[in-house]
């Protein structure tokens, strides 16, 4: 019989958290963290395989997202990658685990890979999907054009003015649809980027309608007051890691039809051998048709990969 996913706040860092969990754990904790406009329910396959076989599976809603609260509005200008790392780590901590595989996809990736960098006691694996490791910051301003959603997103107001004509699930929706093509999503001069796709335009046949309305259940009562902050307003805050040193196993998996691998210099470091100098225990698989939400789009596949991982690394969980 098939564990049931089970929910609960918990208390992180002066907000509440929302962490859906499942799994007794008997082979160790995988902790997963999401990217936008995903939350934790963009990993509800890989939690129930990662369960059935024996971990205990975690999945917060990133603070701002989904079900767990908004930051003080207050602080907005302080918000950092960091809070992201400390709140896995007040999570751990919360729920007593001692060690975790740590998963993460799109900008979950980023505090990903930076709590194996600073917590290398405490994290058993890295697996990352959809975004390589950078030791400096991403900018776009000077290899991108101006219409690139990065940047627009990145534009205080102009996000908020876009998404406010539309409810949360046509926003998700429109996300969603261009984020699993192949092109990266550029809007014209004068266009807006909730334009680049309408109603008419099918939902990818992996994402059935009844998905759709879990998300946007959690995005209307979060907004997108906090997911524009971070990571869209926030990349110019990713720390500098140049002398990064990686000394957990690294696996990255990317579609080979995810349109991040045409962001400037990503194909080539993932392919180039860059990635080696900062991880010497790395592992790169790509996934012929996968997409950007390749653990949606293909769970299986994915599921099978990341079981493979976590076994060929039994001792790193005790």
């Amino acid at each position: 019989m098939a564990q049931e996913i089970e929910h609960t706040h918990l208390p992180i860092r002066g907000i509440n958290i929302h962490v859906a969990q499942v799994g007794k754990g008997e082979l160790g904790t995988v902790v997963f963290l999401h990217g936008f406009p995903e939350i934790w329910y963009s990993w509800r396959h890989q939690m129930l395989a990662v369960a059935a076989a024996g971990y205990r599976a975690i999945a917060p809603d990133c603070r701002g997202y989904g079900l767990s609260d908004l930051p003080p509005e207050n602080e907005e200008a302080s918000w950092s990658w960091e809070d992201l790392v400390a709140d896995v780590l007040a999570i751990l901590d919360a729920l007593s685990v001692p060690k975790a595989f740590v998963v993460g996809k799109d900008f979950g990736a980023l505090p990903a890979y930076d709590f194996a960098l600073q917590h290398p006691g405490r994290t058993a694996g890295v697996v990352c999907l959809g975004i390589p490791f950078s030791p400096v910051p991403f900018s776009f301003e000077t290899t991108m054009p101006e219409g690139f959603y990065v940047l627009r997103w990145g534009e205080p107001g102009r996000a908020e003015a876009d998404f406010g004509r539309h409810d949360a699930r046509r926003v998700v929706r429109t996300v969603y649809v261009l984020f699993s093509g192949a092109e990266v999503p550029v809007a014209e001069e004068g266009q807006e980027i909730m334009d680049l796709a309408d109603l008419s335009t099918p939902l990818p046949e992996w994402l059935t309608e009844a998905d759709l309305d879990a998300y946007a259940a959690l995005y209307e009562k979060s907004g997108f007051r906090y997911p524009l902050q971070m990571p869209y307003r926030s990349l110019h805050k990713m720390p500098n890691r140049l002398d990064a040193k990686f000394q957990v196993p690294v696996f990255i998996v990317m579609g080979e039809k995810d349109y991040c691998l045409k962001f400037p210099g990503f194909e080539a470091g993932l392919r180039g051998g860059a990635m080696e100098s900062f991880m010497p225990d790395l592992k790169i698989t790509y996934i012929p048709e996968g997409s950007h939400f390749v653990q949606e789009q293909l769970p299986e596949q994915v599921n099978e990969l990341l079981l493979g991982f976590l076994k060929d690394h039994p001792a790193a969980a005790a």
